[in-house]
Protein backbone atom coordinates (compact mmCIF):
# COMPACT_ATOMS: atom_id res chain seq x y z
CA UNK A 1 0.00 0.00 0.00
CA UNK A 2 1.29 3.45 -0.86
CA UNK A 3 1.50 5.88 2.07
CA UNK A 4 -1.68 7.80 2.75
CA UNK A 5 -2.04 10.31 5.56
CA UNK A 6 -5.78 9.66 5.77
CA UNK A 7 -5.31 5.87 6.03
CA UNK A 8 -2.57 6.39 8.60
CA UNK A 9 -4.82 8.52 10.78
CA UNK A 10 -7.51 5.82 10.48
CA UNK A 11 -5.22 3.35 12.19
CA UNK A 12 -3.45 5.72 14.59
CA UNK A 13 -6.79 6.93 15.97
CA UNK A 14 -7.81 3.35 16.85
CA UNK A 15 -4.72 2.22 18.76
CA UNK A 16 -5.70 3.65 22.18
CA UNK A 17 -9.08 1.90 22.07
CA UNK A 18 -7.54 -1.37 20.89
CA UNK A 19 -5.09 -1.34 23.79
CA UNK A 20 -7.78 -0.34 26.27
CA UNK A 21 -10.11 -3.14 25.17
CA UNK A 22 -7.31 -5.70 25.15
CA UNK A 23 -5.64 -4.86 28.46
CA UNK A 24 -7.63 -2.63 30.80
CA UNK A 25 -8.76 -4.38 33.96
CA UNK A 26 -6.69 -7.51 33.41
CA UNK A 27 -4.86 -9.00 36.35
CA UNK A 28 -1.21 -8.00 36.77
CA UNK A 29 -0.07 -11.46 35.67
CA UNK A 30 -1.18 -10.51 32.15
CA UNK A 31 0.11 -6.93 32.14
CA UNK A 32 3.23 -6.75 34.30
CA UNK A 33 5.05 -9.87 33.12
CA UNK A 34 7.64 -9.64 30.36
CA UNK A 35 9.53 -12.15 28.23
CA UNK A 36 12.71 -12.10 30.29
CA UNK A 37 15.65 -9.78 30.95
CA UNK A 38 15.67 -6.53 28.98
CA UNK A 39 12.15 -7.08 27.59
CA UNK A 40 8.95 -5.16 28.16
CA UNK A 41 5.63 -5.91 29.78
CA UNK A 42 2.28 -4.53 28.58
CA UNK A 43 2.71 -1.76 31.17
CA UNK A 44 6.15 -0.87 29.78
CA UNK A 45 4.91 -0.78 26.19
CA UNK A 46 2.04 1.59 26.99
CA UNK A 47 4.46 3.87 28.85
CA UNK A 48 6.77 3.81 25.84
CA UNK A 49 3.90 4.75 23.52
CA UNK A 50 3.05 7.75 25.71
CA UNK A 51 6.64 8.93 25.68
CA UNK A 52 6.66 8.63 21.87
CA UNK A 53 3.54 10.73 21.59
CA UNK A 54 5.11 13.49 23.63
CA UNK A 55 8.61 13.53 22.17
CA UNK A 56 8.83 11.64 18.88
CA UNK A 57 6.29 11.52 16.06
CA UNK A 58 4.64 14.93 15.80
CA UNK A 59 7.60 16.87 17.24
CA UNK A 60 9.79 15.34 14.51
CA UNK A 61 7.16 16.11 11.85
CA UNK A 62 7.17 19.70 13.07
CA UNK A 63 10.97 19.82 12.75
CA UNK A 64 10.72 18.61 9.16
CA UNK A 65 8.06 21.17 8.29
CA UNK A 66 9.68 24.06 10.16
CA UNK A 67 11.47 26.87 8.41
CA UNK A 68 14.60 26.12 10.41
CA UNK A 69 17.72 25.04 8.54
CA UNK A 70 18.65 22.57 11.27
CA UNK A 71 16.41 19.55 10.68
CA UNK A 72 18.21 17.21 13.10
CA UNK A 73 15.96 15.20 15.40
CA UNK A 74 16.97 15.00 19.04
CA UNK A 75 17.72 11.43 20.11
CA UNK A 76 14.73 9.47 21.41
CA UNK A 77 15.13 7.72 24.76
CA UNK A 78 13.49 4.33 24.12
CA UNK A 79 13.56 3.52 27.82
CA UNK A 80 12.31 6.77 29.37
CA UNK A 81 9.00 5.14 30.27
CA UNK A 82 10.61 3.38 33.23
CA UNK A 83 10.91 6.66 35.08
CA UNK A 84 7.86 8.38 33.58
CA UNK A 85 5.48 5.53 34.51
CA UNK A 86 6.57 5.16 38.14
CA UNK A 87 3.71 5.28 40.62
CA UNK A 88 1.02 4.79 37.97
CA UNK A 89 -1.16 1.84 37.11
CA UNK A 90 -2.01 0.52 33.66
CA UNK A 91 -5.45 2.11 33.65
CA UNK A 92 -3.86 5.53 34.21
CA UNK A 93 -1.35 4.92 31.42
CA UNK A 94 -4.07 3.84 28.99
CA UNK A 95 -6.00 7.01 29.78
CA UNK A 96 -2.86 9.15 29.35
CA UNK A 97 -2.11 7.44 26.05
CA UNK A 98 -5.60 8.14 24.70
CA UNK A 99 -5.29 11.84 25.59
CA UNK A 100 -1.75 12.09 24.22
CA UNK A 101 -2.72 10.36 20.96
CA UNK A 102 -5.76 12.60 20.50
CA UNK A 103 -3.53 15.65 21.03
CA UNK A 104 -0.97 14.29 18.57
CA UNK A 105 -3.57 13.70 15.89
CA UNK A 106 -5.02 17.19 16.39
CA UNK A 107 -1.52 18.66 16.02
CA UNK A 108 -0.86 16.49 12.97
CA UNK A 109 -4.09 17.60 11.27
CA UNK A 110 -3.32 21.24 12.10
CA UNK A 111 -0.09 20.94 10.07
CA UNK A 112 -2.25 20.66 6.91
CA UNK A 113 0.26 18.34 5.26
CA UNK A 114 0.14 18.16 1.47
CA UNK A 115 1.80 15.82 -1.04
CA UNK A 116 4.87 18.06 -1.39
CA UNK A 117 5.32 18.15 2.38
CA UNK A 118 5.58 14.36 2.46
CA UNK A 119 8.85 14.52 0.53
CA UNK A 120 10.46 17.03 2.91
CA UNK A 121 13.24 15.64 5.06
CA UNK A 122 14.70 15.68 8.52
CA UNK A 123 17.84 14.09 9.90
CA UNK A 124 17.48 11.07 12.17
CA UNK A 125 20.34 10.52 14.67
CA UNK A 126 20.98 6.97 13.37
CA UNK A 127 19.50 6.78 9.86
CA UNK A 128 20.40 10.19 8.48
CA UNK A 129 17.98 11.83 6.07
CA UNK A 130 14.38 10.60 6.22
CA UNK A 131 11.20 11.91 4.62
CA UNK A 132 8.06 13.01 6.40
CA UNK A 133 6.18 10.17 4.67
CA UNK A 134 8.69 7.66 6.06
CA UNK A 135 8.37 9.11 9.57
CA UNK A 136 4.57 8.96 9.49
CA UNK A 137 4.47 5.47 7.96
CA UNK A 138 6.85 4.32 10.68
CA UNK A 139 4.52 5.74 13.33
CA UNK A 140 1.72 3.51 12.01
CA UNK A 141 3.90 0.40 11.83
CA UNK A 142 5.34 1.20 15.28
CA UNK A 143 1.81 1.01 16.70
CA UNK A 144 1.18 -2.32 14.98
CA UNK A 145 4.55 -3.64 16.11
CA UNK A 146 3.75 -2.87 19.74
CA UNK A 147 0.22 -4.30 19.49
CA UNK A 148 1.84 -7.48 18.20
CA UNK A 149 4.40 -7.36 21.00
CA UNK A 150 1.67 -7.00 23.63
CA UNK A 151 -0.22 -9.97 22.19
CA UNK A 152 2.98 -12.06 22.14
CA UNK A 153 3.95 -11.19 25.74
CA UNK A 154 0.46 -12.06 26.94
CA UNK A 155 0.30 -15.28 24.91
CA UNK A 156 3.57 -16.48 26.39
CA UNK A 157 1.95 -16.50 29.84
CA UNK A 158 0.30 -19.76 28.70
CA UNK A 159 3.22 -21.09 26.66
CA UNK A 160 3.73 -24.30 28.61
CA UNK A 161 0.03 -24.70 29.33
CA UNK A 162 -0.80 -25.16 25.64
CA UNK A 163 1.02 -28.49 25.61
CA UNK A 164 1.40 -30.00 22.13
CA UNK A 165 -0.64 -27.24 20.47
CA UNK A 166 2.45 -25.04 20.67
CA UNK A 167 3.37 -26.63 17.34
CA UNK A 168 0.46 -24.70 15.75
CA UNK A 169 0.89 -21.45 17.65
CA UNK A 170 3.47 -19.31 15.89
CA UNK A 171 3.11 -16.54 18.49
CA UNK A 172 4.57 -18.89 21.12
CA UNK A 173 7.53 -19.96 18.99
CA UNK A 174 8.86 -16.46 18.26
Amino acid sequence: MQFSLEKSIELLSRTPDVLFQLTNGLSPEWTSTNEGPETWSVFDVVGHLIHGENTDWVPRAEIILSGNTNKRFPPFDRFAQAELSKGKDLSQLLHEFKIARNNSLQRLKALKINEQDLTKTGVHPSFGEVTLAQLLATWVVHDLDHISQIARVMAKQYQTETGPWIAYLKILRQ
